[in-house]
């Protein structure tokens, strides 16, 4: 076997981008992407150069045996979205926080007349409303109202966490639920870019929906919402002010007094029945449509910011057949949108709320980050089939991804010692250390 070339012992780190394929968790592509790495001639200086390290700086020869390839990302992705996934590698790790600051643009397809507890195609369905009079004229101009820069609530459902605690865990224990404050997040370009007419696309509502110990825990979730601005209503310049009744998820909701003119509920709000019967030009008020059946399964457990996960309810009773289970399918509009975004803004609660602003609900039902920074998709992203099709394929694109993060950086990259020379340079950096300790007095009662 022929020796390595010095070119091949030299220690590549820094950043890439790959795409990250649908239902993979970010975490799950960083483990793969490490699994290939750890094989290849490409990292192999890096694990040397780090595993020597290491053992000059006195680790445990269990931790330099394990040793991997130190990977981390620059920004989590849901699992049910795609698209660009930063990745650093070695100290290139240490740069990833620039791209969590950095604007990012996306591409989302937004399916109205269904609301989820996650906001999305992956959760369960708490409420249906009309959609008939959703139109691509409407939707169109309700998207002035999300330019520039505006408040927003993120989900109840999302990754955040007050005093340590997830939102929704605050109403299974029944207590008190902390409120959520907005964020100021700024949308330097939201357009429509695909209308989608019922019938013309696959995007389906979930089949799941909340009942039973959910229904609780998601009114009281969703109660929250309704303490500030009333998302439909402050958005919809010509909507008349009339009594509304609460929320109708089931067959039991319970009735709420009258909003008052000045009294507004916050943003994420989901919509309510309208005492009135009359349907302005300008928006026409939610209705809800009768549920098909309870749900069979457990509350929604968030295992992480990326996915929801969920279990069997110990008393759920299959539903009882009905006219509408046998039902057409509902078949509800869509839209394709494409925005580019500063940090800390969540497209489902863009969605959600774009539903609510047309007198409707919405949800998002796909999702694709097709920049951050200055990595883009189909200019300089690694697609994630390249490491399906070998190393001889994925390794070289690696490679020269990262040769140029190093160049822009201005990193020289660190050779590799032969095994020779690394020995004669360790016996030195012991005297050195030996001497040092000597000057110090060594041992650990010495008094100075």
């Amino acid at each position: 076997m022929a020796s390595p070339t010095k070119e091949s012992q030299k220690v590549l780190e820094g950043i890439f981008a790959i795409n990250k394929p649908q239902w993979a968790s970010s975490a799950g592509v960083l483990r793969d992407l490490q699994t290939h790495f750890d094989k290849s001639t490409l990292f192999a200086p890096w694990i040397t150069h780090t595993k020597r390290a290491m053992e000059l700086s006195g680790s445990k020869k269990r931790h330099i045996q394990n040793l991997k390839v130190k990977l981390g990302h620059g920004g989590t992705l849901d699992p049910l979205a795609t698209g660009v996934l930063i990745v650093g590698v070695g100290r290139g790790t240490k740069c990833l926080s620039r791209f969590l600051e950095c604007t990012k643009s996306y591409e989302c397809v937004v399916l109205f007349g269904a609301a989820t507890d996650s906001y999305d195609a992956v959760g369960k369905i708490v409420s249906k409303g009309e959609y008939q009079h959703v139109t691509k004229e409407l939707v169109e101009e309700k998207l002035a109202q999300f330019r520039g820069k505006i408040m927003q609530k993120p989900s109840v459902f999302s990754a955040l966490k007050v005093d340590g605690k997830k939102m929704y865990e605050y109403a299974r224990a029944g207590g008190d639920i902390p409120e959520v404050p907005a964020r100021p997040v700024e949308v330097e370009k939201l357009e429509l870019v695909e209308w989608l007419d019922s019938g013309s696309h696959e995007f389906a509502w979930p089949k799941e929906e909340i009942d039973g110990t959910e229904k609780v825990g998601a009114e009281r979730l969703l109660g929250i919402r309704k303490k500030d601005a009333d998302v439909a209503a402050s958005r919809s310049k010509k909507r008349s002010r009339s009594p509304e009744d609460a929320l109708v998820i089931g067959e039991n909701s319970l009735s709420k007094k009258p909003r008052e003119d000045g009294e507004h509920s916050m943003s994420g709000a989901l919509p309510v029945e309208t005492g009135s019967t009359e349907v302005s030009a300008d928006a026409a008020p939610v209705k809800a449509i009768p549920t098909e059946g309870p749900a069979d399964e457990a509350p929604a457990e968030s295992t992480s910011a990326n996915g929801t996960e969920t279990g069997p309810a110990e008393d759920a009773q299959p539903p009882e057949p009905s006219p509408a289970q046998t039902s057409p399918p509902p078949n509800p509009p869509a839209v394709r949108l494409r925005m580019t975004v500063t940090s800390g803004f969540y497209v489902r609660s863009l969605c959600h709320d774009l539903g609510l602003a047309c007198n409707s609900l919405g949800l998002m039902s796909s999702l694709i980050r097709t920049r951050q920074g200055d990595y883009e998709l189909e200019k300089n992203v690694l697609n994630y089939s390249d490491l399906e099709a070998g190393i001889d394929t994925w390794e070289p694109k690696v490679q020269n991804h990262l040769e140029d993060f190093m160049e822009k950086e201005g990193w020289e990259a660190e050779e590799v010692l032969n095994e020779e020379e690394w020995k004669e340079k360790a016996k030195e950096q012991r005297r050195d250390s030996d001497r040092n300790r000597s000057y110090r007095g060594g041992g650990k009662n010495w008094r100075r």
